[in-house]
Order: C-alpha cells, then structure tokens, then sequence
C-alpha cells in the first residue's frame, strides 16, 4: 500500500512478498501483526507495477481477499496506537492555545 509519494521517494507499507501465504494464515487466524513500512528512494525507483490479474491468476489483493476475507488496504494499514493517537490530537490543537498563544487584544 502506497502511504506517500514524493520527489524524495516513496513510503509503503506491507508484507515481504516472501511472507504472503504465511501472512494469510496470520491474519484469517486472527493473530496479531505489524504491516512493515519502509522507504525507497526516488533514484533506487525504476518501475512501480499495479497489482492486476494476469490472466486466469488473480491479483495478490484478489488472494489476500478470498483467504482472509479482508481488504488489503484496511489489513494492512500502519496502525496508530492510542498513545500515538493522544500525541497525534495534541500536536493538531489550534496553535494559539496553550500556555504560549498570543495575548488577545481588547
């Protein structure tokens, strides 16, 4: 799953392709996992494929989807944990409140 794409690279988040049945498994079993996130540089980038059906060969989402019955974009989101969340709501307050906003004028 693509997370961002810039002139610097690219972040994505997922699974080893390697690990794809062994991730299935994981996750039909309900089993706790953490999706990788990992970055590329934009010059070590050549080519970025789609995730298509090649003929009678379903795509790996299609896969993913008939043996776990969830989509990948959802299963393999990066999570937030709630500590992370608190952070995360405290960082995106209002930026003049708190203990150093700008005194009001009357």
């Amino acid at each position: 799953m693509i997370l961002a794409l810039s002139p610097n690279g690219l972040s994505l988040s997922g699974a080893e392709l390697a690990s794809f049945e062994d991730l299935t498994v994981m996750v039909r079993d309900g089993e706790p996992f953490t999706p990788a996130v990992v970055f590329f540089p934009m010059h070590r980038i050549e080519r970025v494929e789609l995730d298509l059906p090649d003929g009678s060969l379903p795509s790996l989402s299609h896969r993913f989807f008939a043996k776990t019955g969830l989509e990948p974009s959802i299963a393999l989101a990066p999570r937030v944990f709630p500590q992370e969340a608190q952070q995360e709501t405290a960082n995106n307050r209002a930026p003049h409140s708190g203990p150093h906003a700008p005194e009001e004028r009357t």
